[in-house]
């Protein structure tokens, strides 16, 4: 029944009424500016606040009526031991299916190869080139056009053939990636000839890896991408998909791939060693440099490595990892690239010193048991060696033949290089390998030959082939494009900058505009959402495939000229084939985790053998919402969670870390620690204390741990035997009709049933599918062992046998939860009445909720009249069972229902929505409450403002009681603020005083100015703030952020390489040059110079001013108009010229600390009881009854110290380091413990049998050319 018509005309205009003189009831008292702020004013004003925000809170949501409705539900005790030893098998389970699905590709490769070994290569094989080829309609290609002379280039004529055609359809299990599942494509990187003899010969005998593919796909319907890494460089993947086409340059090359190159060698301690003396300059360095970066791009986080250059002296390229080898991580690896970009060369190189520091260092770290304690090379880059050093081998590494425990790479480095026999002969005698280099074209194809080798003693062991799981990482994506990234965006700011400079000139340099945009700039930098489907996030399960044949004919010439004699000889081999592997996305994993078990704030995160994470909630791998961090996948589980201890930053809790060791061990364990969780884009933060239990997956190098709050994680709500599906089927109730409607959504991220060979629109047609066939007869839910945590099952619905996975010809197979789906239809059953249009004062209410005077108002009103005074737009209920409803309020039938669509889009996550956990923490903070709140840009926003407002159900049962829903409703800003202002009148739109409502993490809520609205209120009125610390109305709680990024300013000018080189004052007059031409066409294009002030402010080594607040121009030099003349015009084109270079920065990991906040929570806090007196103490602050706010009255009258801001904005964290020290080293000074993989083998007695060790190279050199370079050299 319409509301309109629930009693007569005249009734509900004496409702109005009465209404109407309640809400005036509210004091319009003129507070005179002489006059100091009355206390009990201020208190009369926020009891009336609280009251009415809470009644009209409990007749919009009914939560009486909900928690009525899950009277019938039991409270059960949780058991975290059960639970995490659960998720664990569940977990191993399926990594089992994912290494057997391996297994068979390994073994079947290894066949493949072997009875294909006598096929001829066919340089005309079509194959499925994932670049090339065409999906049915694309237009054929037109045949490439070869270059003039370039068959007499390649010494062949240009082999084209012509794309393959493959049709391809979206699949979501793929990441909507358009897919073929008949056949395999191939994927070449860019440094790869497709068309080699060896190359096209692996991908023919590859292509009957297919077969097994589409086998192992019908075993197991959950795999993501199968693959192939070749060792020639190809990747064959399955299902067949195009390469991805929106990045600049395809950098990808499998060889590169943390699973393949931890499959493909056992861990290693690995030293570089670079020539640093005079003639390594110009190309040579270059081609150095390359060759180092590529080593450095080979090394995983089981692999430890430092560089040295030696000349005289042997010197670490970072001046604070001497003497020691570090962790082959992202931060490390990054800080070694760097170092080595600022080398310059000189003097002479003494090979003996730095051979002689080389096995010592190896020597040492493997006698201190650090390292990785397995594999060991030294890798040398020079342009020759005088000697071959025999003495430093026999000393060092030949004490134990035929065994050599470090192994020799050398790279040769230069065009014309005549003593190659020695560094030669360092490689070949002590197990390595030999490469001569002479253009960075070649460089990663001749580096990567190291691989193979290292690989020998595994291929040579035959029969054992170890289990990989790689560290999480971003699919396909490479940590060089994030450099990229950057690097556009910085145009992209600067250009931005200029055509709004043409547009607004002056104006933009105003200073509310400056704040405005580098503010905004701020924030972007400070994006770092957890859950971001930019990328695709894995870890990738490898083994590596070798190939069976002992001996090959092999061309054994030494010498690179073409015109060479062949020297084919039969030689032994011990060759690796490549890695085959599948994917395991991260979020699939996450589903079998059952959040729902785990309650509302708790979560489950894994731990590798280093202690690092392969998934967490407070992982954040991107910034500025697309680009990933420079060390993203290197995160310790120590750095997410953080204890609450007051001690400051990277000095961990020996608590914490003895955890971390028992975690890494793979042990069993459990504790409690009192942490600080951070939420809500790390804007708010909470203190409580946790519980922690942890297991070993076995067979994998991952510990499950499961943390949730001590204080409401150790119960949960769960059914009555009696109310499960198949019992109310059985009674004819119709469970579908429990879903009715369109106002309902469940968690999208959670498995409640998946079918696996169909897929659905969204997770509710998913559901429905499912209950509806629950209905029908023969449905069975899995057998087997049940736990009460956790059941989910593969299962077909056509067989009668139980089990976890169907046979490869039942027809349709499915993932259910039981005990997720019980939960989540019981939900719905309790809860349908909460969608519906009621009449909601009518007899038939069963709880209180319209009891209170001011709710009996409320229900007289007429809809539209209701909507219009309170502004509500909906009104939400969500379970803990994922389950999501709500109703939205419409002036009238016709108006458009907007706000339940946003609701529907953005608030599905029921309990991980913000507010579901704030209102069960509020919940024991005040019972009877309201959490509200305000989305923090609400006053730069030009919509409309809505609150939000939530409030934890609880049920309680036997002397236990758990969150079992939350109800809450959004209501207009507008509203409230006049609601606020009938309650207070004109007394805070005078100019002595401000009034202000604030959050329990101190943001506005409600101010007379509403721009403030959702700001920090220490930003807002620092002075204030302060004293609310000190008063302990708020406490500071100190969070720190060990996954940012800061922004290191590019030094790309090298002092010491303009005095080494003559040319460098040829490329200052071509610079001058270029800035003079530039000049001119400034002035052409008739911009102010004042334009400098901004590009200093915003360019300036991106140093920005991280507080937020309002920056300060530069002062005007040149008088009021901005132009000056004589010395003053020089000194300003000077300083315009500075600023027209971009200034470039480069990304770098660094630490920061946010400075949060959070209310006392004290009943009595005597601050509530103190008046204002004077300036001493201008202000009153008082709690809001119910609610998370407070009411804080400010004399305005009183001087204030405007400079005082606080802020929640990040700072960074300055640990002093020294002028040459980085955050990087301060990490290694404070290494953590880390567990060495399972699997090393180094060494196999039959390696020496095994002569292949690089190919050396005949001079045919100009020796006028090298007289000249011989002459340069010196001079430079």
């Amino acid at each position: 029944m319409a509301w309109s018509k629930a009693l007569p005309a005249a009734w509900w205009r004496l409702s109005l009424g009465l209404l109407s003189a309640l809400v005036c009831l509210a004091p319009c008292v003129n507070l005179q500016p002489a006059e100091n702020i009355n206390y009990n004013l201020v208190h009369s004003w926020a009891d009336k606040l609280g009251m009415e925000l809470f009644h009209l809170g409990d007749f919009i949501t009914r939560r009486k009526e909900v928690q009525e409705s899950f009277k019938e539900a039991q409270v059960v005790a949780r058991s975290g031991a059960d639970i995490v030893d659960s998720l664990a098998k569940e977990i191993e389970r399926m990594m089992d299916l994912k290494v057997s699905a391996v297994r068979r590709i390994m073994d079947t490769a290894e066949n493949t190869a072997l009875s294909h070994q006598n096929d001829m290569a066919d340089k005309m094989f079509s194959y499925y080139n994932a670049k090339e080829m065409l999906e049915p309609g694309d237009p054929i290609p037109p045949k490439p056009t070869p270059a003039p002379d370039m068959d007499k280039d390649i010494g062949e004529p240009l082999i084209y053939v012509q794309p393959k055609v493959v049709e391809l359809e979206k699949r979501p299990e793929f990441h909507d990636t358009a897919v073929n599942f008949d056949v395999s494509s191939v994927h070449v990187p860019v440094n790869v000839f497709d068309r080699a003899p060896d190359v096209i010969k692996a991908i023919q005998w590859s292509e009957n890896l297919d077969q097994i593919f589409r086998d192992n796909y019908k075993n197991d319907p959950t795999l993501s991408w199968q693959f192939f890494g070749s060792s020639t460089g190809f990747m064959r993947q399955f299902p067949a998909s195009k390469w991805r086409k929106d990045v600049p340059v395809d950098l990808y090359d499998c060889r590169l791939r943390s699973w393949y190159m931890e499959a493909a060698t056992s861990p290693k301690d690995v030293v570089i060693l670079m020539d640093g003396s005079g003639s390594m300059l110009g190309q040579r360095l270059d081609i150095a440099k390359h060759v180092v970066n590529t080593i450095l791009d080979t090394l995983g986080t089981n692999d430890f490595v430092n560089i040295f250059t030696f000349n005289d002296l042997v010197q670490p390229v970072v001046g604070c990892f001497e003497d020691t080898l570090i962790q082959a991580n992202l931060a490390n690896i990054r800080e070694l690239k760097e170092g080595i970009e600022t080398f310059s060369p000189k003097a002479i190189a003494n090979y003996t010193a730095a051979l002689t520091f080389a096995f010592e260092l190896l020597e040492e770290t493997k006698s201190a048991s650090r390292g990785a304690q397995c594999n060991q090379a030294i890798m040398v880059i020079g342009d020759g060696a005088p000697e071959n050093n025999r003495a430093v081998f026999e000393l060092h590494n030949w004490r134990d033949p035929p065994y050599k425990p470090v192994r020799v790479f050398t790279y040769l480095i230069g065009k014309e290089v005549a003593n190659w026999d020695d560094i030669r002969w360092m490689a070949c005698e002590n197990q390595g390998y030999y490469v001569h280099l002479s253009d960075t074209a070649e460089v990663r194809e001749m580096v990567l030959n190291y691989i193979p080798v290292m690989a020998r003693p595994l291929v040579l062991g035959r029969h054992d082939h170890p289990v990989i799981w790689s560290q999480v990482y971003a699919d396909i994506e490479d940590t060089k494009l994030s450099d990229y990234l950057w690097d556009i965006k910085q145009c992209e700011e600067q250009k931005a900058d200029v055509l709004q400079y043409w547009e607004e000139h002056d104006r933009m340099l105003a200073p509310s505009e400056m704040h405005r945009r580098e503010y905004r700039r701020m924030k972007e930098t400070w994006n770092q959402p957890v859950d971001s489907n930019v990328y695709e996030f894995m870890t990738t399960v490898s083994m590596p495939i070798y190939d069976r044949r002992e001996n090959a004919l092999i061309n054994l010439t030494t010498d690179i000229n073409p015109a060479a004699k062949i020297n084919l000889q039969v030689t032994r081999i011990a060759n690796i084939l490549g890695v085959a592997g599948t994917d395991v996305p991260i979020n699939e994993i996450k589903k079998l985790l059952s959040p729902f078990m785990l309650g509302v704030n708790g979560y489950a995160f894994i731990v590798t053998n280093n202690g690092y994470i392969l998934f967490h909630p407070d992982f954040r791998p991107i910034f500025q919402g697309y680009i990933l961090k420079p060390s993203y996948n290197s995160v310790d589980m120590i750095e997410v969670e953080l204890l609450d201890d007051d001690r400051p930053a990277r000095d961990f809790n020996p608590v914490l870390m003895t955890i971390r060791d028992s975690i890494i061990n793979q042990t069993t364990g459990s504790k409690w620690m009192l942490v600080k969780n951070h939420f809500d884009e790390m804007k708010r933060v909470s203190r409580i204390k946790r519980q922690y239990y942890w297991t070993a997956i076995r067979s994998t190098p991952f510990t499950l741990v499961i943390s949730y709050p001590e204080q409401y994680g150790v119960s949960r709500v769960d059914i009555q035997i009696d109310k499960d599906i198949h019992r109310a089927s059985i009674k004819g109730a119709n469970i579908r009709s429990f879903f009715d409607g369109k106002g309902w959504r469940i968690h999208p991220d959670w498995l409640f049933c998946r079918h696996s060979n169909r897929t659905f629109k969204t997770p509710e047609n998913e559901l429905m599918y499912f209950l509806e066939r629950m209905t029908e007869p023969g449905w069975r839910w899995p057998g087997g062992p049940k736990t009460p945590e956790h059941t989910a099952a593969m299962f077909s619905n056509n067989s009668s046998t139980t089990g976890r996975h169907p046979s490869i010809n039942e027809k349709e197979s499915y993932y259910c939860d039981r005990q997720l789906m019980q939960a989540v239809v019981y939900d719905a059953r309790v809860t349908r009445w909460f969608s519906n249009d009621t009449n909601w004062n009518s007899k038939d209410d069963k709880g209180t909720s319209a009891s209170s005077p001011i709710a009996v108002l409320m229900g007289l009103l007429p809809r539209n009249e209701f909507k219009q005074r309170f502004g509500v737009t909906m009104a939400f209920l969500a379970t803990h069972s994922g389950l999501t409803r709500w109703h939205e309020f419409h002036s009238n039938a016709a108006e458009e229902s907007g706000f339940g669509k946003k609701f529907s889009q953005n608030h599905t996550r029921a309990i991980d929505e913000i507010w579901y956990k704030r209102a069960v923490d509020q919940h024991f903070v005040r019972e009877e409450s309201f959490v509200y709140s305000v989305p923090f840009d609400a006053g730069e926003s030009n919509s409309e403002i809505l609150v939000t407002a939530s409030h934890a159900i609880f049920h309680n049962d036997g002397g236990k009681s758990a969150p079992a829903a939350v109800v809450g409703f959004q209501f207009q800003h507008s509203a409230l603020y006049k609601l606020f202002h009938n309650i207070t009148g004109n007394a805070c739109a005078v100019d002595d005083k401000d009034c202000y409502i604030l959050d329990n993490n101190g943001y506005v809520v409600i101010s007379t100015r509403v721009h403030e609205t959702g700001r920090f209120f220490g930003e807002v009125n620092g002075a204030i703030m302060k004293r609310l610390l000190e008063e302990n109305v708020y406490k500071r709680v100190i969070v720190y952020d060990y996954q940012a990024v800061c922004f290191e300013s590019k030094n790309d000018n090298n002092a010491s390489s303009m005095l080494l080189s003559p040319l460098i004052h040829v490329l200052r007059l071509g610079k001058w040059l270029l800035h003079t031409a530039l000049w001119y066409i400034v002035q052409l294009m008739q911009l102010a110079p004042g334009v400098t002030g901004h590009y200093a402010e915003a360019f300036n080594d991106m140093n920005m001013n991280m507080n937020g607040t309002e920056p300060r121009p530069e002062p005007d030099h040149h008088g009021g108009n901005g132009h000056g003349n004589g010395h003053g015009k020089k000194n300003d084109d000077d300083h315009w010229l500075r600023y027209l270079t971009l200034h470039r920065t480069r990304l770098k990991p660094c630490d920061m600390q946010r400075e949060l906040y959070t209310l006392y929570n004290e009943k009595d806090n005597v601050v509530y009881n103190m008046t204002a007196h004077a300036c001493e103490r201008p202000f009153v602050v008082l709690p809001i009854p119910n609610s998370n706010l407070i009411l804080l009255v400010i004399d305005q009258l009183c001087p204030r110290d405007n400079a005082l801001v606080l802020t929640v904005n990040p700072q960074t964290i300055d640990y002093h380091l020294g002028v040459n020290d980085s955050l990087a080293c301060f990490k290694q000074a404070r290494e953590f413990n880390r567990v060495r993989p399972q699997s090393c083998i180094s060494r196999h007695a039959n390696e020496s049998a095994i002569k292949l060790c690089g190919k050396g190279c005949s001079l045919y050199a100009n020796l006028g050319l090298l007289l000249l370079c011989h002459i340069l050299s010196r001079w430079l």
